[in-house]
C-alpha cells in the first residue's frame, strides 16, 4: 500500500486548518503559502474533503466541520483516496471476487487491511496536532 502525494497533502491541509483556525475561515492561498503547495492543487484536494463533510466553506475560506479529535486519519484519507484496501478483492468490489472463499492469500490481505485500518482509524487529527506541538517544543532552544 502506498499513500499518494494527494493523500499526504490532504493530511497537511487538515492539520493546517486545525492549527491556524482562530474563529475565521482560512483561505486556501494562506494554506498554500504555509505548506508550499499550489493553491490550484489544494482546490482539487479540498473538494472531496468538503463533499465528505469534513470541512466547511464560508466567506471564501475553509474550516474544519468539527473538532480535531472527531477526525481520524482514515476518514481523511478515504475522503480523498476512496477505498484504501491493499487488494481489489477486499475493496468496495471485494464481494464480487469469485475465489475469496478458496484463496489462501485472501486471509493475509484481510489481516493487512485490518491492521492498516486499525492504525488509520486509531489516530485522530488531534493526535497529529499533539505530535506537531511536541516536535515544535523539541526544536525550541533558549
Amino acid at each position: 500500500m502506498r499513500i499518494s502525494t494527494r493523500a499526504r497533502n490532504a493530511i497537511k491541509l487538515m492539520l493546517d486548518l486545525a492549527t491556524y483556525y482562530q474563529g475565521e475561515p482560512i483561505k486556501l492561498k494562506d494554506i498554500a503559502k504555509r505548506q508550499n503547495i499550489s493553491e490550484k492543487y489544494l482546490k482539487q484536494i479540498i473538494a472531496p474533503l468538503h463533499k465528505s463533510g469534513l470541512v466547511k466553506n464560508a466567506h471564501g475560506g475553509y474550516s474544519l466541520a468539527y473538532p480535531p479529535e472527531k477526525f481520524t486519519v482514515g476518514q481523511i484519507l478515504k475522503a480523498v483516496e476512496g477505498d484504501l484496501a491493499p487488494v481489489d478483492c477486499l475493496g468496495e468490489n471485494g464481494s464480487r471476487c469469485e475465489k475469496k472463499g478458496t484463496c489462501v492469500s485472501y486471509r493475509l490481505w484481510e489481516k493487512l487491511d485490518a491492521a492498516v485500518n486499525g492504525v488509520l482509524e486509531g489516530i485522530t487529527l488531534a493526535d497529529l496536532l499533539e505530535w506537531q506541538n511536541e516536535l515544535l517544543i523539541d526544536q525550541y532552544v533558549i
